[in-house]
């Protein structure tokens, strides 16, 4: 997924050979007290050993061995609205991102202005998901690792982008109406209990719980920071083992 530019493996020629001639120079002087000739043997050295450097690391660079791929996969957020899943997949996200992976952050709210016909009836939401999926999907197979946070409430839906993905994390943030409700900032939970939201999971619909996630997060009584580490952690141990 990352590879050597030949611009940086000149820029690291350059750095590393600058100051490895400012050694040899001043060890020269310091032996022999001449000036001019330690000038004169570093200048011969740092041409002389750039060269050498930057055909030692475009030949390393064609060599695989000690090269592990790391698989590109999809990490599925779902639970009840108000569960946490944006923000735990953002703080996933950026941990990722400091790996320097290469990795695309998608969420409901991201997606649904490329349809904005699509409502929220269960056979609208199921459209939505696998349009969804479909799209996760796609980036997976070109080597991009997804962090993806949907409701999706059923698991008929799931399953679809179970099946389209090649290495599916679905993680289940587990909480119970109630908390979610507490946590509802925005009163989406009111308005659809006034009847201002129709088909809101946890109200009018039922949320169909995961039968056999990969990652359950038990959202009521753990921190967001040890949550990301289990997340983290199941990923090193399962997926990207090898960095």
């Amino acid at each position: 997924m990352q590879y050597e530019t030949k611009k940086r493996s000149i820029l690291k020629a350059i750095s590393w050979r600058t100051w490895a001639t400012l050694t040899t120079a001043v060890i020269i002087f310091i032996f022999t007290g001449e000036f001019a000739l330690a000038v004169t043997i570093g200048l011969l050295e740092v041409f002389a050993k750039m060269g050498l450097y930057f055909i030692h690391e475009r030949l390393w660079q064609k060599i695989r061995f000690g090269k592990k791929e790391i698989p590109s996969f999809v990490l599925w957020f779902t639970g009840l609205p108000a569960s946490g899943k944006k923000a735990l997949a953002e703080v996933v996200f950026q941990q990722l991102q400091n790996e320097r992976l290469k990795v695309e952050r998608l969420d409901s709210h991201d997606v649904r202005p490329l349809f904005p016909e699509t409502g929220f009836s269960p056979k609208e939401v199921e459209r939505h998901v696998k349009r969804s999926g479909h799209l996760c999907a796609m980036l997976e197979k070109n080597g991009v690792i997804v962090v993806a946070s949907f409701v999706s409430p059923y698991r008929a839906g799931r399953e679809f982008v179970r099946e389209c993905a090649s290495n599916f994390v679905e993680i289940y943030m587990k909480s119970t109406v109630a908390a979610c409700e507490k946590r509802d900032v925005k009163g989406h939970y009111q308005k659809a209990k006034s009847g201002e939201y129709r088909y809101f999971p946890g109200v009018d619909v039922d949320y169909e719980e995961p039968l056999a996630a990969e990652i359950v997060i038990d959202v009521d009584n753990i921190t967001q920071d040890q949550a990301a580490g289990q997340i983290i952690q199941y990923l090193k141990k399962n997926i990207i083992k090898q960095r």
